[in-house]
């Protein structure tokens, strides 16, 4: 095999996450980010109209009396639902007309600009039926709305899709209080008001959007299945038999088209023999196998035909959760940042704010039968070298009692000890003792412990299971996350402390004593959820849904809508 042959092999195992925390510099070397900035200049151009619209005078809506206004927000901050998202709406209407005297906020022109960018809430993965956008239109077209419910409602609407914008739209386990601590910073109220005042809703509306690189990306890729949805997609039949290369496949020119179609294969790629599964076929194949968490081993089975014949409806929906995952994240500054996206089975180590290649490596998350990771953002403090095991409580009752019953010697066989030392199995059961491993090659740690601490007591570690790696699915563990390269985490870890290098690490890694180190700055670690990325070449990625989270987020939102006000875009009946 060439080298050429090689590396565009080895290009297809592109991190998804390479771009999600990058700078400027580096993302506009990817080939989508043309679109990214296309977008991005028309949903400008749209605000900058806001903006112009919201200086202008008043004209072609009656104007309401002061008097309904405020008793129409009066009525909505009286309102007795308790919210169920991440944020308490109930004050908003009164805070943002009293300094106002409850005067309109809105006249037809900028009404017209604050429609057009609801109405295309689609780009950012949010729904315009959420803010009742089409309703709103209508009344303003046919100039027969109530005109205090009018201008209430518009004003509701826009709030709420600043806060949405901002926070997402359902509470997340990032941020499990209401209010969203993040709202003080942003305060939607005060931006709007502000932003219609100043004429700068512009400013308004960038503010809301996550700063974070992926989420331009994860847009654009967004619009590009948005497109592809709309065409023809027809499925392509499954093999009997799974096929090499050279084997036949009568539908080969349909599979050519369709690599063609999602990017995985070129435009000018050698077209196949008819009913042949050609080799430049199986590169294309390998591409989409990569992006889609796949063995990529290029042999055309089931499985790959099946993924081949996903939906592209299908996949917008998983990249409109990811953006409302990516609305969950608060904001990360510049410098070290850890980030693990568990369907994917991957872990990124990077600066942020550098252009230098990230630290990538496959993980081993908890299992999706009994012991899921949670996602949380936490603060890596500590590392240990040769750890001792606490083994939880939860293990000790289910896994561990019931072995040594069976057989007495199952401690001194595993290098485990109790805490008092001689205590009996009557003990461990009343919770009068509790049981650890020591450590050496049995250790279920192995060799180093990543401490980030936290209620559930999760945190990443190395393994002597080294094999488990290779597996395609690894959601194996009790929850605790194990790391494929240790030493390499642990280099990046302490990069911030002189007398920690690769020899000295690999020298605190052989069998010894315990020892804990202090991080001298806390690195954010993020676990996250994301069956739908973008690679740093612009590329789409996706993965598994093995925790069932996209079924629960989907019931989250439509559990949401349902407590939505009609279609006059929220405003208090």
């Amino acid at each position: 095999m060439g080298e050429s042959h090689r590396a565009q092999r080895c290009s297809h195992r592109k991190p998804p996450f390479f771009a999600w925390f990058t700078t400027a510099e580096s993302v506009s070397q990817a080939p989508k980010f043309e679109s990214i900035m296309k977008l991005t200049q028309t949903i400008r151009a749209a605000l900058a109209l806001c903006a112009i619209a919201a200086l202008a005078p008043a004209s072609g809506l009656a104007q309401p009396a002061p008097a309904a206004i405020h008793a129409l927000t009066v009525q909505a901050s009286q309102s007795p639902s308790l919210p169920a998202g991440p944020y308490d709406e109930r004050g908003w209407l009164d805070r943002f007309y009293a300094p106002r005297n409850y005067a309109p906020a809105w006249n037809a022109s900028t009404a017209a600009a604050a429609l057009w960018v609801l109405r295309r809430a689609a780009l950012q993965g949010l729904n315009p039926a959420d803010y009742g956008a089409d309703s709103l239109q209508r009344q303003l077209r046919s100039g027969e709305a109530d005109t205090a419910r009018f201008d209430v409602a518009l004003t509701s609407a826009m709030l709420h899709y600043l806060a949405d914008l901002r926070v997402g739209r359902v509470r997340s386990e990032y941020h499990s209080r209401a209010p969203d601590p993040r709202l003080r910073q942003y305060d939607p109220v005060e931006r709007l008001r502000t932003g219609l005042a100043a004429g700068k809703l512009q400013a308004a509306v960038q503010a809301a959007e996550p700063q974070i690189w992926q989420y331009g990306r994860v847009k654009a890729a967004l619009a590009q299945y948005r497109e592809l949805a709309g065409q023809a997609y027809p499925a392509l039949p499954r093999p009997d038999a799974k096929v090499l290369p050279g084997g036949a496949y009568p539908a080969v020119k349909a599979l050519y088209a369709r690599l063609v179609l999602l990017g995985d294969l070129a435009a000018d790629a050698p077209p196949p023999p008819e009913g042949i599964y050609s080799d430049p076929v199986e590169e294309g194949v390998r591409h989409f196998q990569a992006r889609h968490g796949l063995d990529e081993d290029g042999v055309l089975g089931r499985g790959t035909i099946d993924a081949l014949n996903v939906p592209p409806a299908q996949r917008v929906r998983q990249f409109e959760l990811t953006l409302e995952r990516l609305r969950w994240l608060p904001d990360f500054g510049p410098g070290p940042l850890i980030v693990v996206d568990l369907p994917a089975y991957r872990l990124w180590a990077l600066n942020k704010g550098s252009t230098e290649a990230p630290l990538e490596m496959r993980v081993v998350i908890g299992s999706a039968v009994k012991t899921e990771t949670p996602l949380f953002v936490g603060q890596m403090r500590y590392v240990e070298f040769n750890p001792y095991w606490n083994v939880p409580r939860s293990i000790l009752e289910k896994e561990m009692l019931p072995k040594l019953e069976r057989n007495a010697a199952y401690l001194t066989q595993n290098d485990m000890e109790t805490v008092p030392p001689g205590a009996s199995a009557a003990d461990l059961r009343a919770g009068r003792a509790r049981v650890r491993q020591r450590p050496g090659p049995k250790n279920a740690l192995g060799a180093i412990k990543f401490a980030l601490p936290n209620p559930m007591d999760i945190y990443l570690h190395s393994t002597p299971a080294r094999e488990l790696f290779q597996r395609s699915r690894r959601d194996l563990s009790h929850g605790c996350i194990r790391v494929e390269h240790p030493a390499a985490l642990a280099q990046f870890v302490l990069s911030q402390q002189r007398q920690w290098n690769a020899d000295t690490i690999q020298d605190a890694l052989q069998a010894g004593p315990t020892r804990h180190v202090d991080l001298v700055h806390a690195i954010p670690v993020v676990i996250f959820y994301a069956t739908a990325s973008v690679d740093s070449e612009g590329m789409p990625r996706f993965a598994r849904d093995v925790y069932g989270r996209d079924r629960k987020l989907e019931q989250d939102l439509r559990a949401r809508y349902g407590q939505m006000a009609p279609a006059e875009g929220r405003s208090p009946e």
